[in-house]
């Protein structure tokens, strides 16, 4: 606060008056970020997402070999072991075919964050634009879109992804599909609930009373307020759509055995195991729980952030 004269002519110099600054409030990035850096177990998952997504981006680039080439002289090679000529050509070692493990575990990422990124946005878009409809229109609209819920909900998701994927057969595009459709319902019921609780406010009907379309009322008005619970757990879907998407791959329902996967690699490593060749279960083992622990955490710290109660409780 600073303090300024204020002269008058005719009636002398005034008393000091003081002046206060306005100091504009930070970003919301700026906060999240300041936010995120304060904390040790985020920023640590933040860093472990990143050289996951890393990976799957640049996968062909960083690979050092082809994940599908075959070479059985080297097959079941331990991690770390040198050649003839005292290199160490398999950091991470071979499979039971000769396949390099590493190759395979970095061309692993890009199906499991494409799966589950694409997944979780089909679901988000399809589950927000009917529980919002849903709890908006409320009637006839809300009965159908609920019923539609409750049917699907009556269904464990891994069976129901079972018997979908058996018909429609294996592949990328139709794991994408069925694990899309199948976490519609949990942003359908939460959109719901918000926009229940949202549209008997006042800017609700303000926008009513200035002749605002209704479609404009919920997807400019409402939608804004209701995206923090979906975005939280939007990050947690990730992580439960990463372990659906190994535990189809495990049972050969995911993608083609051409395209190599995390869970692909664990079933193929259940009859190596008992040979003592452990490093065909625990890498692909570890990358699953520490890329599904870190969305897990980021998670957590999305949702103490975006609620106020928590961020003070904080």
């Amino acid at each position: 606060m600073a303090e300024q004269s204020l002269e008058i002519p005719g009636a002398g110099t005034a008393a000091p008056v003081p002046v206060t600054t306005l100091q504009t409030q930070p970003s919301v990035w700026r906060r999240a970020g300041g936010s995120i850096l304060r904390a040790r177990w985020p920023i640590l998952a933040l860093i472990i997402l990143s050289i996951v997504i890393f990976t799957a981006v640049f996968g062909p680039n960083v690979a050092p070999k082809d994940p599908n080439r075959v070479n059985p002289i080297v097959r079941l090679t331990p991690p770390m072991e040198p050649d003839r000529n005292g290199e160490i050509e398999y950091p991470l070692g071979t499979d039971g075919l000769g396949r390099d493990v590493l190759s395979r575990l970095i061309y692993g990422a890009r199906v499991s964050v494409l799966v589950g990124f694409f997944a979780v946005a089909i679901g988000g878009l399809l589950g927000t634009t009917l529980g919002i409809l849903s709890g908006y229109l409320g009637g006839t609209a809300d009965d159908v879109i609920m019923r539609l819920v409750d049917i699907q909900l009556a269904f464990p998701f891994i069976l129901l992804a079972i018997m979908v994927l058996v018909v429609l057969g294996p592949g990328v595009l139709n794991l994408v599909l069925v694990l899309g459709i199948g976490q519609w319902v949990t942003y359908a019921r939460i959109a719901r609930a918000e926009t229940i609780s949202q549209r008997e406010k006042e800017y609700v009907e303000a926008a009513r009373s200035m002749g605002m379309h209704t479609a404009r009322i919920m997807f400019r008005s409402i939608l804004p307020n209701i995206l923090a619970p979906l975005i939280v757990i939007a990050s947690f879907n990730v992580a439960s759509v990463i372990l659906a998407e190994a535990s189809l791959s495990f049972l050969g329902l995911g993608v083609p055995p051409t395209v190599p996967t995390w869970g692909q690699m664990l079933a193929e490593s259940r009859d190596q195991l008992i040979g003592g060749n452990w490093w065909l279960a625990i890498y692909p083992g570890m990358a699953i729980m520490l890329t599904v622990l870190s969305l897990n955490i980021l998670g957590d710290w999305l949702r103490d952030f975006l609620d106020p109660r928590l961020r003070g409780a904080n």
